[in-house]
């Protein structure tokens, strides 16, 4: 791979990629909505491209991928607009490689494994979603695999790190570096996994960078599964943060559902934080080696440090 573009580089996987890709030589375009958010990432760096424009927008998103041997698909957009919009977009993504010949990578969630809490899940595992979000993601897959594109999808558990805004994890720690009363989403106690984004980032470049990975789903899981309270144990260590964190509930999120949009979507999501799903690496580990993993330790305060920084 010598050259590719990243759709949604602004969010908190397509910005990773992004500087991955350029770290490693790779000709990169950074492709978004927010022009002025694409200059404060990326304005000064002399290998990346700035490419302002609309995924909805089929021709010109089109025109604005061709030259690119691989399509990066990190594009996450709000809740409310999944039904309506997801199939438009995975529909535009897929003419513009088709019509340039290119290759697609896509990054996505674990919400098409449905519950699977009794092991650490593998790609050989059956998808049974049992939500809308779910089952549409599902549903896009399926769409993918049937589009004869060359393809890569790569599933990921909730993100943390620089500029991964809209995670819950960054919601809890936004809070912290504004030394406002955090809250922490759902009991303290339970082990959930997390990927620190520039982790994620090195897993998706090997994944796209090999030809025989195509045609095929991996499974990236994060360092390990922490719990609530050891988050705030390692906050609290590296910060002067004091204020208690309270525990966001199911309750909660729904009453706000009646005048948040986004959180009356969030609802049927909420299981994950009850009955966490795990993946397993073994796949990528018996392809790539070892899997990148960064300690929380060291990515939760580089993560408070780059909030710190991009909201100075």
């Amino acid at each position: 791979m010598k050259k590719a573009i990243v759709l949604g580089a602004t969010g908190g996987m397509g910005s990773a990629l992004t500087l991955e890709l350029a770290g490693r030589g790779i000709s990169v375009t950074a492709f978004a909505r927010n022009k002025e958010k694409l200059q404060k990432l990326f304005g000064n760096s002399k290998v990346i491209k700035i490419h302002e424009g609309d995924v909805f927008d089929k021709e010109s998103l089109s025109e604005a991928c061709a030259g690119h041997e691989v399509i990066f698909h990190a594009i996450n957009i709000p809740y409310p607009e999944w039904a309506v919009n997801q199939p438009v977009l995975i529909e535009n993504i897929l003419h513009a490689t088709k019509e340039n010949g290119a290759k697609l990578a896509i990054v996505d969630n674990i919400y098409a494994y449905g519950m699977i809490t009794d092991k650490k899940v593998a790609e050989t595992d059956r998808k049974a979603p049992h939500t809308k979000k779910g089952k549409l993601r599902l549903k896009l897959e399926e769409q993918v695999k049937s589009s004869g594109v060359e393809y890569c999808i790569a599933h990921f558990p909730d993100f943390y790190g620089p500029h991964a805004g809209n995670s819950l994890l960054n919601y809890t720690l936004n809070y912290v570096v504004r030394n406002k009363r955090a809250g922490y989403m759902g009991d303290h106690s339970i082990e959930r996994e997390f990927i620190y984004t520039p982790d994620g980032a090195k897993a998706m470049v090997n994944i796209a960078s090999e030809t025989s990975a195509y045609g095929q789903n991996w499974n990236v899981p994060g360092s390990r599964t922490i719990a609530g309270s050891e988050v705030i144990e390692i906050v609290r260590a590296n910060t002067e943060y004091t204020k208690k964190v309270g525990t966001i509930t199911k309750p909660m999120i729904r009453l706000l559902g009646w005048v948040n949009p986004m959180m009356r979507e969030y609802v049927e999501m909420y299981y994950l934080n009850k009955t966490p799903v795990v993946l397993s690496g073994e796949k990528y580990k018996a392809h790539f080696g070892e899997l990148p993993s960064t300690p929380y330790e060291q990515g939760i305060p580089a993560t408070l440090d780059s909030l710190r920084s991009f909201n100075a």
